[in-house]
């Protein structure tokens, strides 16, 4: 089956909107998600856009959209005290899982999401990744060293460096094959264009 691919940082409240539906498209098209954390911030430095909630007037919007979504999905949202917060724990621990626990890496991604924006809890600090990538089933003795090696490190850096040289320049981004959509409100666009097969 091919795959929609699902760019996102775990930082992003766009994202967890999109992590709560993005299966289900893919789903009514007999496709599969290839989920991939990145991290946003590395791409502002190419972009040289901000974080909304560092913009003014957007970020008085977003923080009122975000509300307005979590309404509409019938979704849990609490924006987390501290928002935004530093995701590469939990980037680096989805990739070390998806390489060596595989059946563990999308439920710990929901659960991370779920975690930070459906709670407001703190998701991404080390001790808060390790506990709930043990919830999740993991084997936390071996992922505590990892995410501190210079391996992983660089391994999540080079994906984000994938995602910039994809054209990857926000969170979510998502392509049909090779068709890129960006932002949860190009979900409705994504399903059009799945069900007509482009245009």
């Amino acid at each position: 089956m091919h795959q929609i691919e699902f760019w996102f940082d775990f930082g992003s409240p766009y994202a967890y909107f999109g992590a709560l539906q993005i299966e289900e498209v893919a789903e009514r098209y007999g496709r599969t998600v290839q989920w991939r954390p990145f991290m946003l911030g590395a791409v502002f430095s190419t972009t040289g856009m901000r974080l909304l909630t560092e913009t003014p007037l957007r970020g008085d919007y977003a923080r009122h959209d975000w509300q307005r979504l979590a309404r509409k999905l019938s979704a849990p949202f609490v924006l987390p005290a501290g928002f935004p917060a530093h995701s590469a724990n939990a980037g680096r621990a989805f990739y070390w899982l998806r390489d060596h626990h595989p059946d563990i890496a999308i439920p710990f991604a929901k659960a991370i999401f779920h975690c930070y924006f459906g709670e407001g809890a703190d998701g991404f600090s080390k001790d808060a990744v390790l506990r709930t990538a043990a919830e999740c089933g993991a084997d936390v003795v071996e992922l505590r060293l990892a995410l501190d090696s210079d391996i992983l490190k660089k391994q999540f850096r080079a994906i984000t460096d994938e995602a910039v040289g994809r054209g990857v320049f926000g969170s979510p981004f998502f392509f049909v094959d090779s068709e890129p959509f960006w932002g949860w409100d190009r979900m409705a666009l994504v399903d059009e264009w799945l069900d007509r097969g482009g245009w």
